[in-house]
């Protein structure tokens, strides 16, 4: 049965849905994404098997939207603390020649990785420290990683800056606020994704893909874990993928 008493915050796509899915076997969860589409049918399917979610629409690289959305949150789950909040959103993911790439462009994927994950751990991070003396898990804020993180490829300069600055900046929060009994964890993810977006990619090698369900698995795995034994990072990758 679910915990009334606390929340689950899933935030972008991808993982997403199937984080939201597991989380909710405990919790009530939130999910934020910028369309209601991305959303309604996982909202839709968590509700038809017993469980509480709520969508919202918002922009999470957005301040005011942002601000919105933890206003509504507050509305509309008052009585329930915030156990574990999932970070993944890829802003500006960008595969270009560098000489070719314009500061902007630049600018929005590196703001719209890490400089969004800055506004929204300022925000769920006293949130979750509130939760620290009775959340039935350490409460969790679990960030979401990829290749580029680590390695950053050619023509990937824009979206490597961004994922490598999310990897520090949950690094330095995963010192400050573990200690204080917040686990922020990174995850990296090394490889396709079994999403309907990667449909005939990599078809010819069986597993070759990581499927969502597991992913979320890990993710449960991390809140989780108890306080004497917290994983700052752990890599994600299918059998067949090179490291």
């Amino acid at each position: 049965m679910a915990l009334r008493s606390f929340y689950a915050l899933v935030v972008g796509a991808g993982p997403g849905r199937a984080a939201a899915i597991r989380f909710s076997k405990a919790y009530p969860v939130v999910l934020i994404a910028r369309r209601a589409e991305s959303y309604e049918d996982t909202v839709a399917e968590i509700r038809q098997g017993g469980g509480q979610a709520i969508g919202i629409a918002a922009d999470v690289t957005d301040a005011a939207s942002l601000q919105s959305t933890f206003d509504t949150i507050a509305k509309e789950l008052p009585d329930s603390k915030l156990a574990a909040a999932i970070y993944n959103v890829n802003g500006g993911f960008l595969i270009k020649p560098f000489l070719d790439l314009k500061q902007e462009e630049f600018q929005t994927a590196y703001f719209g990785t890490a400089g969004a994950f800055f506004s929204f751990a300022q925000k769920t991070l006293p949130l979750l420290l509130e939760s620290v003396p009775d959340s039935p898990h350490p409460p969790s804020l679990i960030v979401t990683g990829a290749t580029a993180s680590i390695k950053a490829s050619a023509k990937f300069a824009s979206f490597a800056a961004g994922k490598f600055a999310l990897r520090a900046l949950s690094q330095s929060l995963a010192r400050e606020f573990g200690p204080q009994g917040v686990h922020i964890a990174h995850a990296i993810i090394d490889g396709l994704i079994d999403t309907p977006a990667t449909k005939g990619m990599n078809n010819n090698v069986k597993d070759g893909k990581i499927k969502p369900e597991a992913i979320a698995e890990s993710y449960w795995h991390l809140h989780s874990q108890p306080r004497s034994c917290f994983t700052q990072e752990l890599d994600l990758r299918p059998y067949s993928e090179s490291f």
